[in-house]
């Protein structure tokens, strides 16, 4: 493929990924009840089957971009974490509330894998549950669980909490608890449906997502490799 033929091929899968998420925008902001994120994934399908076009050509053309801005996002998530108001925050709960959610989103799908006899490669993927992708599959690299299946983890974690968020939402009023349950639970995809419902609920998702990130990746290495000794 040429360098052309290769460059036109790119820019078209970000235009059409672009325009998707767009459209899902202002989908979400007419119907408040629907995932944006799911939303987006189903019209780039649409647009594929629509323009007869391969999704693992698709694929391989955004893959590269959109993998390389992956990273840059997460480290701008600093942004809203610095706008948040911190005074008056109770940060011993909050403390507590992050190591749990770090210690059950990682050690309860690992036990459940292992009660239904998965392979030990699987059970170690499951680990990276709850944190965000790039975070995820730097933990799965240091543990040795394989990538691919990590990353699917990931994601399908973060579609289904993300989905089903606003349905177990009714009746809470208090949009940090929202916010702080997206990021701990959801990573990525509840962050962005968390900014769908407020700036404050986003900034907190945004604290929840960075924080049990970074909690993750320190304490589940150091297990893995106790539990190998």
């Amino acid at each position: 493929m040429s360098f052309d033929s290769m460059f036109m091929t790119t820019l078209a899968a970000i235009l059409l990924t672009l325009v998707a998420h767009v459209i899902a925008r202002i989908l979400a902001r007419k119907l408040s009840w629907l995932p944006m994120v799911i939303t987006a994934l189903a019209l780039v399908l649409l647009f594929l089957f629509i323009l007869q076009w391969d999704y693992n050509h698709y694929y391989s053309a955004a893959k590269p971009v959109f993998d390389h801005l992956l990273g840059y996002v997460t480290v701008l998530l600093a942004v809203p974490l610095a706008a948040m108001n911190f005074k008056g925050l109770p940060v011993k709960k909050l403390t507590m509330i992050v190591m749990l959610a770090s210690l059950v989103g990682a050690l309860l799908p690992m036990s459940l894998a292992y009660v239904f006899s998965l392979s030990h490669d699987t059970i170690l993927a499951f680990a990276t549950r709850s944190v965000t992708t790039p975070i995820g599959l730097s933990i799965a690299d240091l543990i040795k669980a394989p990538l691919a299946m990590a990353n699917l983890i990931i994601i399908v974690s973060g579609i289904i909490g993300g989905t089903l968020a606003r349905f177990m939402f009714r009746g809470i009023d208090d949009d940090r608890a929202k916010g702080l349950a997206l990021g701990l639970a959801a990573h990525a995809f509840g962050t962005v449906e968390a900014w769908q419902i407020s700036h404050t609920a986003g900034r907190y998702a945004a604290f929840g997502l960075a924080v049990n990130g970074l909690v993750t990746a320190v304490w589940v290495p150091i297990f893995i490799t106790a539990l190998s000794i």
